[in-house]
């Protein structure tokens, strides 16, 4: 028989990090099936074909989408409901906001599927136009690609802002009371 904590100690901000590590749980399932798929022969053939790893739209999908949906999505994500978890209970103090934490958490997962899916869907696009030759179909889908990626990593990038905006004003506090 294992030592559960009882559901009744168990704060609402505790409860709100779930999500968290469900999310990463999810992205690195996904991380694990693309790199399964990614090594079959078949699959591995034309990602070689159309530039991967190194260049070219195959960079896309291996290494960038690949490492981001398990990197980003999977260790970045567990990372932040850690902290946000362990800083109360190391300072006791409480975090600075938790409606931060949710900001954190939403943005930031919005930013990590459009990431993900925008480098999928446009490696397999500009791929698939590379090997029939249709160069400068390529580059027009490509420039359609280059506002679209910018303004998703900023919507990730917003909610990494957010995730140090609240541990830097939570560490404030924290470096304030110690000092009284």
């Amino acid at each position: 028989m294992h030592d559960q904590k009882n559901p009744s100690e168990l704060t609402a901000q505790d409860f709100g990090l779930v999500k968290f590590l469900l999310a990463s749980a999810t992205f690195f399932f996904i991380g694990t099936v693309h790199g399964v798929l990614q090594i079959q022969p078949p699959i591995r053939a034309w990602l070689d074909s159309i530039g991967s790893p190194y260049g070219g739209p195959g960079h896309m999908i291996d290494p960038l989408a690949h490492a981001h949906i398990n990197v980003v999505g999977g260790v970045v994500l567990l990372c932040m409901a850690v902290t946000y978890y362990l800083l109360p209970r190391l300072s006791g103090l409480a975090l600075f906001s938790q409606r931060l934490v949710n900001h954190t958490f939403w943005w930031t997962t919005l930013g990590i599927c459009g990431f993900y899916s925008t480098l999928m869907i446009f490696g397999v696009i500009e791929g698939n136009l590379l090997l029939q030759g249709k160069l400068e179909e390529m580059t027009e889908v490509h420039r359609i690609y280059t506002p679209i990626i910018a303004v998703i990593s900023t919507v990730m990038g917003i909610g990494f802002w957010v995730y140090f905006t609240n541990v830097l004003f939570t560490a404030k506090a924290i470096y304030k009371a110690r000092r009284t």
